[in-house]
């Protein structure tokens, strides 16, 4: 059975990927490039860079990315989705460790996300579209997730995906650090989700 909601399939809509072998190739060169330019160098990353790491020419960047923020946008919303797809993924297994793996991987994207983020809203408001499909998606993704513990009766059951991604968020929001120190802290503050029962 799918595991796909609505919000992540109106995210996909959003990535509109070539239909031709080689196009897509190429595609996925520059986008790939891209993610890894914009977390080293951020705003200060050139196109011409990014095609020159992707192994294509200019001009095939432009003919995929007419600008820009278009480039900008297809690698987060490319980001968004790893992460979705990723939760579907982890479905069948242990609901707690699936959970916290789950919570992991959101972890790496908002460090991903922040590089981006702060460049897209040079063109858009934090309203847009983009980041509401986003947000949305991610919400749809982790739900079943949370829903599947909580039955299990490993998560306590007051809390909503709502409240878990808004703590995550927070320590992801960390000014940067050793990454393991990161992970720490996600770990504490998973370990006070877990179900207790009452004395």
């Amino acid at each position: 059975m799918s595991t796909v909601g609505t919000t992540e399939l109106d995210a996909q809509a959003l990535l509109t990927r070539p239909k031709r072998a080689d196009a897509r190739r190429n595609y996925e060169k520059v986008l790939a490039a891209a993610r890894e330019a914009f977390a080293e160098g951020g705003e200060a990353t050139a196109l011409e860079e990014i095609a020159r790491r992707a192994g294509v020419g200019i001009g095939t960047l432009y003919r995929h990315f007419p600008n820009r923020q278009a480039l900008l946008e297809a690698v987060y919303m490319d980001e968004v989705e790893v992460v979705c797809r990723s939760a579907a993924e982890l479905q069948d297994g242990d609901p707690w460790e699936a959970l916290s793996a789950w919570f992991e991987s959101l972890i790496g994207y908002l460090a991903t996300k922040r590089a981006l983020a702060a460049e897209l809203l040079d063109y858009m408001d934090k309203d847009a579209s983009l980041f509401q499909v986003c947000r949305k998606s991610l919400f749809s993704a982790g739900e079943p997730l949370l829903e599947r513990a909580q039955a299990a009766g490993v998560v306590r059951g007051d809390v909503t995906i709502a409240d878990v991604i808004q703590m995550v968020m927070g320590i992801g929001k960390i000014p940067a650090t050793d990454p393991a120190q990161t992970g720490h802290l996600l770990r504490v503050a998973l370990d006070g989700l877990r179900y207790t029962p009452k004395s």
